[in-house]
C-alpha cells in the first residue's frame, strides 16, 4: 500500500505546476512547456494573434489564454488589460494554469530617450516601477523623507522608491528590495541579433508617415507604472533621472512576476508617442497601430531566432 501511494504522489508531482519543490504543487490546465506572449490591449494583441496558429483557447477569471504555435515556438499569447494590476494578475494567472518556461511581452510605450522616434522599437535590458513613491511632507526645512530612500531624483514631492519582492525557491517571506528586474540574458542576446532580420514599418494605412526609417535599439531601461504620461516636463525627469529609453504602464508589473516565480522574461517595445515631447498634440492615435505592427514584427524575428538556437 505504501509502495502504491508513493508511486500516486510521484505522478501527481510529475503532472504538477511547480516552480521548484518547495511549492504547492497544482495540476496545469495545459501541461506543454510554452512561452507566454503577453500584449496589453486589443491592438497590440490581434498583431501578435494574427501571426500565431492557435489551437486551443481557454478562458480563466474572464480572460481568453490561446495556445498554439508561433514561429515554431510552442505559446500561450494573451492579452493582459491596461496597468500595473491587470498585468501582474494575469501573468500570475497564465504561470498558475500552463507550464511557462519564458515570458515576451510585446507592445507599444512613450519614448523617453530624446534620441529616439516614433516607430523605433526598444528592447530594455532591465525595467522599474518608476510610481512607487513616496509623496513626502513639506516642511520649513525642505522634503521631509523619514524611513525612505532618495536613491532616485524627486520630481516634487514624489520620491521613488525600491519594492519588496520574494522569490520561488528562497526562504518564505525572505522580502528584500528592488529597483530594476533584469530581463534574461540569453534572450537579450538573442534579440541583439535580430534587428537586422524585422522589417519596420514607416508608413500607416493613412499614408501618415515618419520622418526616417525605424530604428531598433536593444539594451538601456525602461520603466512602468500606472499612469499614462503626456507631459514634456515630467519626460524629461525620467530621462534624468533613469536613462529610461521607454515608459510603459505594464512592463515592469511583467517583470515582477516573472522575478517572483523565477521564470525568464523580455519586453519589445515600439514608441507610439513621445509622452509629452513632441511638438503637437500627443501621436498615439495615429501611430499605435504601425506602432503595434513594429513591435509584433521584431518579436516574431526573435521568435524564429529563439526556436532555432
Amino acid at each position: 500500500m505504501r509502495r502504491r501511494r508513493g508511486l500516486l504522489l510521484g505522478l501527481v508531482v510529475l503532472l504538477a505546476g511547480c516552480h521548484s519543490s518547495s511549492d504547492v504543487c497544482e495540476p496545469y490546465t495545459d501541461p506543454t512547456p510554452r512561452l507566454a506572449v503577453i500584449s496589453a490591449y486589443e491592438p497590440e494583441f490581434q498583431e501578435i494573434k494574427k501571426r500565431t496558429s492557435i489551437g486551443e483557447t481557454y478562458i480563466i477569471n474572464g480572460r481568453s489564454f490561446h495556445t498554439g504555435q508561433l514561429e515554431g515556438n510552442d505559446v500561450v499569447v494573451f492579452m493582459s488589460g491596461v496597468s500595473m494590476v491587470n498585468a501582474a494578475m494575469t501573468t500570475q494567472t497564465a504561470l498558475d494554469h500552463f507550464h511557462i518556461n519564458g515570458i515576451v511581452v510585446s507592445g507599444i510605450a512613450g519614448g523617453v530617450n530624446p534620441v529616439l522616434s516614433i516607430g523605433d522599437v526598444v528592447v530594455p535590458e532591465q525595467w522599474g516601477q518608476y510610481q512607487e513613491q513616496l509623496l513626502a511632507r513639506e516642511t520649513s526645512d525642505g522634503w521631509e523623507l523619514g524611513w525612505h530612500t532618495d536613491d532616485y531624483s524627486n520630481y516634487g514631492m514624489m520620491f521613488p522608491q525600491r519594492v519588496s519582492v520574494t522569490r520561488s525557491g528562497g526562504r518564505p517571506d525572505a522580502e528584500k528590495t528592488l529597483f530594476w528586474f533584469p530581463v534574461d540574458e540569453e534572450m537579450l542576446s538573442v534579440a541583439r541579433q535580430v534587428a537586422p532580420r524585422a522589417e519596420l514599418q514607416r508608413c500607416t494605412s493613412r499614408t501618415d508617415c515618419l520622418g526616417s526609417d525605424p530604428l531598433i535599439v536593444a539594451g538601456g531601461n525602461g520603466v512602468s507604472g500606472p499612469t499614462f504620461v503626456d507631459n514634456a516636463a515630467y519626460r524629461d525627469w525620467v530621462w534624468e533621472s533613469f536613462q529610461a529609453n521607454a515608459l510603459d504602464m505594464e512592463t515592469a508589473a511583467v517583470a515582477h512576476v516573472a522575478y517572483a516565480n523565477d521564470v525568464p522574461y523580455i519586453a519589445f517595445r515600439s514608441l507610439s508617442d513621445l509622452a509629452g515631447g513632441g511638438p503637437g498634440a500627443n501621436e498615439m492615435g495615429v501611430f499605435y497601430k504601425l506602432a503595434s505592427a513594429n513591435s509584433a514584427e521584431v518579436v516574431v524575428a526573435f521568435l524564429q531566432a529563439w526556436q532555432e538556437r
